[in-house]
């Protein structure tokens, strides 16, 4: 892939969350000088692996950021959520060779949240297209030796 692209699937469900993980996904795609990356969103995080598989398989892309957010209630709904999209995430990555990053804060709060989507501590979606970026770049490394 002479230009590589990218693209970011994006769980819908904490808008506010959403949109401050992508923004900082697009500017470490923007930094790394891979352009502004597109956008895709699903209802949730439990929709992110099926999307990244679509993504993934369509050839176009050199990886796909995965992001959202899942938020601890009073249930164990919590814990389903978040283990299927991290386990489906992985899969898709390891079944297509498509570098696909678990960007999904998984957190107990929404200050924990707000803390990881570039208020503070860290920035999830940046994290990860970080490391989709770094992936995509292993990977066309092997490919060309």
């Amino acid at each position: 892939m002479s230009d590589p692209r990218f693209a970011i699937a994006v769980g819908r469900f904490y808008a506010d969350l959403s949109e401050r993980l992508v923004a900082g996904a697009q500017r470490a795609f923007a930094a790394a000088g891979a352009g502004e990356a597109d956008v895709y969103d699903v209802p949730g995080a439990f929709e992110l692996p099926l999307a990244a598989q679509y993504l993934a398989a369509t050839g176009r892309y050199a990886g796909v950021a995965c992001l959202g957010a899942v938020i601890r209630g009073e249930t164990d709904h919590y814990d389903y959520v978040c283990a299927e999209a991290a386990r489906g995430i992985q899969d898709v990555q390891l079944r297509t060779g498509v570098p696909c990053a678990f960007g999904v804060l998984t957190v107990e709060n929404m200050e924990q949240a707000l803390a990881r989507a570039g208020g503070g501590k860290r920035d999830q979606g940046e994290h990860a297209a970080q490391a989709v970026l770094r992936l995509a770049a292993l990977r066309a490394e092997l490919a060309s030796v």
